[in-house]
C-alpha cells in the first residue's frame, strides 16, 4: 500500500471513530466518508483552495479546572476560531495538530484524546472564502497560566473564554455544538485526563 492510500485509510478510520453528537454531525460524517471513499484528493495542494474541499485539523486548548477554552481572532476568516490549519499532503491530521500548535502558539501539544472528537464540513468565509473545510477537531490540555507566542501574521490575538461565555458574534459557526459535545464527554473521575467518552 502506498503512503497516499495508507493515509486515506487512516483518515477514514478517524472519521469512522467519531460518535455523532446530533443529526448535523451524522450527516457531516456520512458526507465525509463518501468523499474519502470516492478517491477525491483530501489535502490542499495549492493556496488558497486547490482542491476546493480539503482536510483541516482544529485543536481546542482547554483549561478543565477553570472551564475555559482558548480561541484565536483569525485575520483571514474574521472570526474567533480554535487554532489549527490545513493538513499537508502526506501528513497525518494528528501531526498537523503538533506542527500547528508549535507554529501558531509556541505550544507543545498535549492531547486529551489521541483522536478527533468532532467533525464539521463548512463553507469558508472571509478573505479566502469559496472552499469547503472538512475539519477534524482535537482537544489539548491547557491552563490559564500558559504563555502563548501567537503568530501576529495570522491572528489579531488569542483569548480564553469561559464555557458559558463564548463570543456572541464573529465566532466559528459550529463552536457551540462542539462545546456541547465536549461537556457531554466530561467526567472528572477519569484517572488520566479527568475526562472520558460518554456519548
Amino acid at each position: 500500500m502506498n503512503n497516499g492510500n495508507f493515509l486515506r485509510t487512516q483518515v477514514r478510520l478517524l472519521v469512522e471513530g467519531i460518535a455523532p453528537l446530533d443529526q448535523i454531525e451524522a450527516e457531516h460524517i456520512a458526507t465525509t466518508l463518501a468523499w474519502i471513499n470516492s478517491g477525491a484528493a483530501l489535502f490542499r495542494t495549492q493556496k488558497p483552495a486547490t482542491p476546493p474541499q480539503h482536510l483541516v485539523s482544529y485543536f481546542v486548548v482547554v483549561d478543565w479546572a477553570n472551564r475555559q477554552l482558548l480561541l484565536t481572532d483569525h485575520k483571514d476568516a474574521g472570526l474567533w476560531l480554535p487554532s489549527g490549519g490545513h493538513v499537508e499532503p502526506e501528513e497525518h491530521p494528528r501531526d498537523t495538530v503538533m506542527r500547528e500548535a508549535q507554529e501558531e502558539l509556541g505550544l507543545a501539544a498535549r492531547f486529551v484524546w489521541p483522536d478527533p472528537i468532532f467533525l464539521t464540513v463548512t463553507e469558508t468565509q472571509g478573505l479566502s472564502a469559496g472552499h469547503t473545510d472538512v475539519s477534524l477537531w482535537y482537544v489539548l490540555h491547557g491552563n490559564l497560566s500558559m504563555n502563548f507566542i501567537h503568530d501576529p501574521g495570522e491572528f489579531r490575538g488569542v483569548a480564553w473564554f469561559g464555557f458559558d461565555e463564548l463570543p456572541s458574534v464573529r465566532v466559528e459557526p459550529h463552536l457551540a455544538r462542539f462545546l456541547a459535545k465536549l461537556q457531554k464527554m466530561y467526567s472528572p473521575s477519569h484517572p488520566l485526563t479527568g475526562h472520558s467518552l460518554q456519548i
